[in-house]
Parts: structure tokens; sequence; C-alpha cells
């Protein structure tokens, strides 16, 4: 038998900020009979289908190098450079803009949370669909 992933744990020098920003980047939600509340030192926030959870605990370490795990985020709905800014609006950093690297708007934009913490941002789905369908059409 192999393992599953339970969920993501994510070391915070504020566990329900940071839970709290995340809830409202992603559109997760806290588990409904476990609310999180400030000053809990484990937050836990889901999908809103139950689906993946992120644990953000408090931890007394500053981030101080690039991550060695960072979650890649695919908008649903809104563009890659829609999503950029709305990320940048609650506070979101950019990192690195890598959105033509392998090609115009092929690649990627590498940002940081509140604490520092990087994730990357690409295309939407149609976005890749549109480039697939321009150059293969």
């Amino acid at each position: 038998m192999t393992c599953f992933v339970s969920h993501t744990t994510v070391d915070a020098r504020n566990a329900y900020e940071l839970s709290a920003w995340w809830k409202q980047l992603l559109g997760y939600e806290d588990l409904p009979d476990d609310p999180n509340l400030p000053g809990h030192e484990e937050c836990l926030i889901q999908r809103p289908d139950g689906g993946h959870q992120i644990l953000f605990i408090d931890t007394p370490d500053t981030k101080s190098v690039k991550n060695r795990l960072h979650f890649d985020l695919r908008p649903h709905e809104r563009t890659r450079a829609e999503e950029v800014a709305w990320a940048i609006s609650i506070g979101a950093t950019v990192v690195d803009d890598l959105s033509d690297h392998y090609g115009p708007g092929v690649g990627w934009v590498v940002m940081a949370d509140p604490e520092g913490n990087e994730f990357c941002i690409l295309r939407s789905l149609a976005e890749v669909e549109a480039t697939r369908a321009g150059t293969e059409g």
C-alpha cells in the first residue's frame, strides 16, 4: 500500500493571518467544525469541495531562503495577468516575471505571500488552449 498526502503544511509567523490571506487568494474556507480564530497556533483551510487542505502552523522561525516546495496556481476564471494583479491587490509581491520564459506568454510569474513564501501563477487553461489552437491549427 502507498501513502497519500493528507494536507500541505506551511510554517508561519502568524498562522491565523496567513491562513486568512491564502483563503482569500484561493477561495478556500475553514473546516465547518473547526473555525480558525486569531491566536490559533494551527489553522487548517480547505477547498470548498473538501479537497486539498493547507495547514498553517506558528513557528518562531522567519523565512530566510528560497522555498524548496511551493504552489503552482492556475487561475479558474481570470487570465494569468488578471490573477497576478488580483494577488498584488491583496498583498502579494512579484519576485520574478517569467511570463515569456520558453516563448511569448508561455511561462509563469513567481510571487511571494505576505510572509515571503514563494508561489507561481501559471496561465489559465483557456490561455493554454488558445495558444495550442493558434500554433497547431
